[in-house]
C-alpha cells in the first residue's frame, strides 16, 4: 500500500491580521490539515495565541482538520478550551507535563485525536509509553519557539525510528508529523523517512503566492 503523505501548513508564518484568509487560500489549495503553533511565552520564548482564535478560524478551515500545537506549560489545563474552540486534534509537548499519559487522555475524552510531540533533544521513548492513546507522533525537527529556523539533519534518523514504532500499532493509524524548517529541499527527504504529515510555514506562507507553494510542495511528496 502507498502511504499517503499530507501537507499542513502552518499559520505562525502567516499574516496575524488576515489569518482567515490565509486559512481559506491553503484550503482551496487542497491540503487536509492547518497547523496552530500555541505558545505561550514560557514554554518557548513567544507568545502566539489562544482557544478564541481556533474558534474564529473554525468556519475559514470547513473542511480542514485543526491541529493545536500546545507549546506551553501544564497544556492539561487547556485541552478543554482548545477542543471546545472546534480544534481535531491536540498535541501536547512531553517535556511540557509530568502526566503526559493521563493529558492524552484527557484530550481523547473530548472526543478528538491526541498528539505528542517530542523536541529534538528528546529520545523517541517518551512516546512508546504513550502509544495506547496517541493518535499522532510530532517530531520536532527545529527546537521549538521560532518559524524560519533551519532543519536539524539529525531528525532524519528520528523519523525513520518513529515510522517503525508507528508501524507496530496495529489497531490503527498512529501518524508521524514532523515539525520545523521543511522546504522544497528537504520535503522529498522527510517523506522518505516516514512522515505522514510535514509542517511548512515559510516554506507556504514566506512565499508570494501561498496557493502555488502548496502545489509545489505536495508535488515533491
Amino acid at each position: 500500500m502507498v502511504r499517503k503523505v499530507y501537507l499542513a501548513p502552518s499559520l505562525l508564518s502567516a499574516d496575524f491580521g488576515h489569518l482567515a484568509d490565509a486559512v481559506r487560500r491553503v484550503s482551496q489549495a487542497g491540503v487536509r490539515y492547518v497547523h496552530l503553533d500555541v505558545m505561550d511565552g514560557r514554554f518557548v520564548p513567544q507568545i502566539t495565541f489562544g482557544p478564541k482564535m481556533v474558534a474564529d478560524l473554525r468556519d475559514a478551515a470547513e473542511g480542514l482538520q485543526m491541529i493545536a500545537h500546545l507549546m506551553v506549560v501544564h497544556p492539561e489545563q487547556h485541552i478543554k478550551a482548545f477542543a471546545a474552540a472546534g480544534a481535531d486534534v491536540i498535541t501536547v509537548h512531553a517535556e511540557a507535563t509530568p502526566h503526559l499519559h493521563r493529558a492524552l487522555q484527557y484530550v481523547k475524552a473530548e472526543g478528538i485525536k491526541a498528539g505528542v510531540a517530542l523536541n529534538p533533544g528528546t529520545p523517541l521513548a517518551a512516546a512508546e509509553e504513550v502509544l495506547d492513546v496517541a493518535d499522532f507522533i510530532l517530531i520536532m525537527s527545529v527546537n521549538p519557539g521560532y518559524g524560519g529556523q533551519r532543519f536539524i539533519d539529525a531528525s532524519l534518523s528520528k523519523i525513520e525510528r518513529a515510522r517503525r514504532l508507528a508501524d507496530t500499532v496495529s489497531d490503527r493509524d498512529l501518524l508521524i508529523e514532523v515539525d520545523g524548517g521543511i522546504n522544497k529541499g528537504n520535503i522529498q527527504e522527510v517523506a522518505a523517512a516516514g512522515a505522514d504529515v510535514i509542517v511548512a510555514g515559510q516554506a507556504v506562507f514566506g512565499e508570494s503566492d501561498a496557493a502555488r507553494a502548496v502545489a509545489e510542495l505536495t508535488a515533491l511528496i
